[in-house]
């Protein structure tokens, strides 16, 4: 069997990237409008700190009366800890968009491949690549961009708070929130270029 000369070497990592500019995310969010199935899964996990195996394992029922400002509560996968996340309007109304285009019974989960098969991580890893690449967004993405990409926006849109962030990512530390989030070596370059003796 030939090796992935692309594949990581044992025990390294591969580290995806957040989207960071808006401009970017609206070009996703268009180039997804005829696919309520993408488009959701795309906001959902943008306006999130879920992982992409929480998000494939949410069900019709879970959101289906889901306004702005409701919360879901699900078990993650990785923890096993329970989880609160409040739906922004964004999220919401694109759930409920999804259910409009594909009643699906309560306990059915939300995402479905094109055969009818629930979505795996892999999938979504594959079709954030592709979204990224159909834009021309330069760098290295996959699922992880989802969750990445609501966390750098709270933080460089909102201003919110490391140890928010670390809370809400269920870190062990401020260190690996930032490394995580991509931001460090951008808030260390600004706070270089914003003071001047």
């Amino acid at each position: 069997m030939t090796r992935n000369p692309n594949h990581p070497k044992k025990n390294s990592t591969i580290k995806v990237e957040p989207i960071r500019e808006i401009r970017d995310i609206k070009s996703i969010k268009k180039l997804l409008a005829d696919n309520p199935r993408n488009l959701c899964l795309f906001v959902l996990g943008i306006n999130t700190n879920l992982r992409a195996s929480d998000l494939l394992r949410l069900t019709a029922g879970q959101v289906r009366q889901c306004k702005p400002g409701d919360e879901i509560t699900l078990k993650e996968k990785k923890t096993g800890k329970q989880r609160r996340i409040t739906l922004n309007k964004s999220a919401a109304t694109t759930v409920q968009e999804l259910l409009v285009s594909n009643p699906l019974p309560d306990d059915s989960p939300l995402f479905f491949s094109q055969r009818g098969e629930v979505l795996t991580v892999p999938s979504v890893n594959r079709l954030v690549k592709s979204w990224c690449r159909a834009i021309n967004l330069k760098g290295n993405f996959g699922s992880h961009t989802l969750r990445k990409t609501f966390g750098y926006h709270q933080r460089v849109q909102l201003n919110t708070s490391i140890p928010e962030l670390m809370v809400m990512f269920n870190h062990a530390s401020q260190k690996q929130t930032l490394d995580y989030l991509c931001i460090q070596p951008d808030e260390i370059r600004d706070a270089y270029m914003k003071l001047e003796l």
